[in-house]
């Protein structure tokens, strides 16, 4: 059975793009970003026992193995066709080790450097504003999936999105313009309590005030597991360092 084929049977679609959540006309960033998204959800470090598991993470090696080559990518855009015998299709070919290659683990210093040169910059007011069509104006999704967010930012991060609806940027979500005083009195609430629980974490790790988001981020990964991992791929998918690998010798066209 050819990749396509594979891709069919545990995708629901022979599409290679469709397979990676992107457009066939994505960047080669934007390939690379959604690989890294779809097959963190299917890691083996997330369930080693799952053999369907295991083929999909190997399927979206092979996947962007081919995407990410421009050759082999301009033959399939053309052709809709995979060049099987290629070195980067491998079925002995570890996938777990090429896909260390491409992701190096992001440190927590990685992501407080990150954070002093995100915050206020062209480059998170369209992630905020991707947020909020992306959860239809509600903010306590937007703000458990905005990137280096605590609760001092909201403030902030409203203004944002406000000012992309009064400019006609952005449409005026009922749940965003008449959120409720108790849902936000909820959000503050919960917000305060992560930041206590953030702090006692910063005392027991022995921090200092400028570790603060650490402890934050720690708690963060304790308390809303789910939200952390989606930041964290998100910027492990943007940011990290380039890998090494390389979709091996070019395939037979």
């Amino acid at each position: 059975m050819g990749l396509l084929e594979h891709c069919e049977e545990l995708f629901k679609t022979s599409n290679l793009y469709e397979v990676l959540g992107v457009a066939k006309g994505a960047s080669d960033a934007d390939v690379r970003r959604g690989y890294y998204k779809v097959s963190l959800q299917v890691h083996p470090d997330r369930a080693p026992d799952d053999q369907l598991a295991t083929k999909k993470f190997q399927a979206l090696g092979k996947v962007y193995a081919v995407l990410s080559d421009k050759e082999q990518r301009a033959v399939y855009d053309e052709q809709g066709t995979v060049d099987e015998e290629s070195d980067s299709l491998d079925r002995d070919r570890n996938w777990e080790e090429y896909w260390r290659l491409l992701f190096p683990k992001i440190t927590l210093k990685d992501i407080l450097e990150f954070e002093k040169k995100y915050k206020d910059t062209d480059e998170e007011r369209q992630d905020v504003k991707r947020l909020y069509v992306q959860y239809e104006g509600d903010m306590d999704m937007i703000m458990a999936s905005a990137m280096c967010c605590t609760q001092e930012d909201e403030p902030r991060i409203v203004k944002i999105i406000q000012g992309a609806i009064d400019s006609g940027e952005l449409p005026a979500y009922r749940s965003f313009t008449h959120e409720s005083k108790q849902k936000k009195l909820s959000r503050k609430r919960k917000a305060d309590k992560e930041e206590k629980e953030a702090e006692e974490m910063q005392k027991e790790l022995g921090l200092n005030s400028d570790d603060s988001l650490v402890a934050m981020l720690k708690q963060r990964q304790k308390s809303r597991e789910q939200g952390f991992n989606s930041f964290l791929s998100d910027l492990e998918a943007k940011y990290s360092k380039k890998g090494k690998a390389t979709s091996g010798r070019k395939g037979k066209k």
